[in-house]
């Protein structure tokens, strides 16, 4: 149960973080309900996967690791921001490190 809790912490926070870029900067007062919602429930999504047994760092670098390649990929597709084959490598980078914690994490 703890990995659904930690995959609804991270599509609220990919959720909120793009309704920042589309709030353009809090300027467009309609988004920060969707904002601050999404932040809060966040983290209490994570909290409950914490709570079930999840390790800290596991869940972080999962957390990361999806959240920065989601978010770059949304932003691409939904505001035509940049997609590099550097930043690519970045986030294929960001994934092997949280995959050798989590395999650090049993062994």
């Amino acid at each position: 149960m703890s990995w659904v809790f930690l995959a609804a912490a991270i599509a609220l926070e990919v959720t909120a973080t793009m309704a920042l870029r589309a709030s353009d900067g809090l300027r467009r007062k309609a988004w920060a309900p969707v904002v601050v919602g999404g932040y809060v429930s966040c983290f209490v999504f994570l909290s409950l996967a914490l709570r079930n047994g999840m390790a800290v760092g596991v869940a972080y670098g999962v957390w990361a690791a999806v959240g920065i390649a989601l978010t770059a990929i949304l932003a691409r597709l939904v505001f035509g921001e940049p997609l590099t084959r550097v930043m690519m490598l970045g986030i294929a980078l960001v994934a092997a490190g949280v995959l050798l914690v989590e395999l650090g994490a049993h062994g």
